[in-house]
C-alpha cells in the first residue's frame, strides 16, 4: 500500500559566508492512512524545519539539498511554488504552535473559514458560510452562528486553536501537519485541543505529523516516534515500544524527563548540558558530551541507524538493552 507520506534522505540546509550548515541531515519516515507520527526532540533539533521543508514554506536561504518528499506515491519537493500552494490546504492542512500567527487580525473567523472553502472548492458563498458555521461546531466554538463574524481577538487562545483546527480540516486533507499545537495553552486547554485533533483526525481519516518537545503528547496520540537529535534521527519506532524500552540514552533522557505525577521526588531529572550549536558540532556522536555511556569510539565514528529490537532503530555504539538505565 502507498504511504500516504514517504519522506527519503530530507536535507535541509543554509548556506552562509563562513560555509554550509546542515539543519536537517538526512531524514527519512513514512506514514501510512490514518496513523499519527510523532517527531520529538529539544529546541532546535530540527522538528520544526523538517515540517516547513515537507510542506515547502522554509524560508530563504534555507533550501533542500537532498532527499524527496512523496504524498500518496507523488514527488513534491520539486514542483514549483504555485502547484505546491494548490496542494497545502487542499491535501495538506496546518496547525502551528500559536494560532495568531496563522489567523488574519483584519478579517473576521468566518471570511477566513469561506476563503479556504472557495479557494479548495466550488461551493458558493451561501454554501461556504454554512459549511463553515458546521465545522466551528464540529471543533466546539459555542453559538457558531453568531462567533462566526467575530475577529481572532474575541476568541481566547484555546478558541483561536479550535478554528486552525478548523480551517486545516476544511478540505479534507490527506495529511494535517500540527507543530507544537498545544504549547501556548494551558494543561487543561491542552488535553481539550488534543481529544479534538484525534476525534476529527479519526472521523476523517487523516494521517498527522505531530510536531511537539513533549514526549508525554505523543505517547498519548502517536502510533509511531521519532526522536531527532542535532538534525538526525537518533530513535524511531512503534510508541509503545519506544517508550517501554528505549535504546538511545537520549530518548531515555526525554522520558525520565517527564514529571511523575504518582511519585514524590524532590528534583526533575534532567538531561545535562543543551543541544549543540549545528556550526560547531561534536566529531562522532552529536550526544556523546551529554551522554552518561559515552566511551572513545563515539568520539571517533558517528553511529549508523540501526535495528535494536522488533520496531525499534537507533543510533548509538552502546544502545540500552529493554530494563536498563542511562
Amino acid at each position: 500500500m502507498t504511504a500516504v507520506l514517504d519522506v527519503q534522505g530530507l536535507t535541509v540546509e543554509f548556506p552562509t559566508r563562513r560555509g554550509t550548515l546542515t539543519a536537517v541531515d538526512h531524514i527519512s519516515f513514512s506514514i501510512g492512512e490514518g496513523e499519527v507520527l510523532g517527531v520529538v526532540g529539544e529546541s532546535g533539533a530540527g522538528k520544526s524545519l523538517t515540517g516547513t521543508a515537507v510542506i515547502g514554506l522554509l524560508e530563504p536561504p534555507g533550501r533542500i539539498a537532498a532527499g524527496e518528499v512523496r504524498l500518496a506515491g507523488k514527488r513534491i519537493d520539486n514542483l514549483a511554488y504555485e502547484e505546491l500552494r494548490r496542494i497545502r490546504g487542499r491535501e495538506i492542512g496546518m496547525v502551528f504552535q500559536d494560532p495568531l500567527t496563522s489567523l488574519n487580525p483584519l478579517y473576521t473567523v468566518g471570511r477566513q473559514l469561506m476563503e479556504t472553502i472557495r479557494t479548495h472548492t466550488d461551493m458558493g458563498e451561501k454554501a461556504a458560510r454554512d459549511r463553515a458555521i458546521e465545522m466551528l461546531a464540529e471543533v466546539g466554538i459555542p453559538e457558531p452562528r453568531r462567533r462566526i463574524d467575530q475577529y481572532p481577538h474575541q476568541f481566547s487562545g484555546g478558541m483561536r486553536q479550535r478554528v486552525v483546527i478548523a480551517i486545516a480540516l476544511l478540505a479534507r486533507p490527506r495529511l494535517i501537519i500540527a507543530d507544537e499545537p498545544t504549547t501556548a495553552l494551558d494543561v487543561t486547554i491542552q488535553s481539550q485541543i488534543l481529544k479534538l485533533m484525534r476525534q476529527q483526525i479519526a472521523e476523517k481519516g487523516a494521517s498527522m505529523i505531530l510536531i511537539t518537545h513533549d514526549l508525554a503528547v505523543v505517547s498519548e496520540m502517536a502510533d509511531h516516534i521519532t526522536v531527532l537529535y542535532c538534525g538526525k534521527v537518533v530513535e524511531r519506532g512503534r510508541t509503545r515500544e519506544l517508550i517501554e524500552t528505549p535504546a538511545h540514552p537520549y530518548t531515555r533522557g526525554l522520558i525520565d524527563s517527564i514529571p511523575d505525577t504518582a511519585h514524590r521526588h524532590d528534583r526533575l531529572r534532567q538531561i545535562p548540558g543543551s543541544i549543540p550549536d549545528i556550526r560547531n558540532l561534536p566529531t562522532g556522536c552529536n550526544f556523546r558530551d551529554r551522554c552518561p555511556r559515552a566511551q572513545a569510539l563515539c568520539a571517533e565514528r558517528e553511529p549508523d541507524l540501526a535495528r535494536q529490537h522488533a520496531t525499534l532503530w537507533a543510533a548509538c555504539h552502546f544502545p540500552l538493552k529493554p530494563g536498563e538505565t542511562a
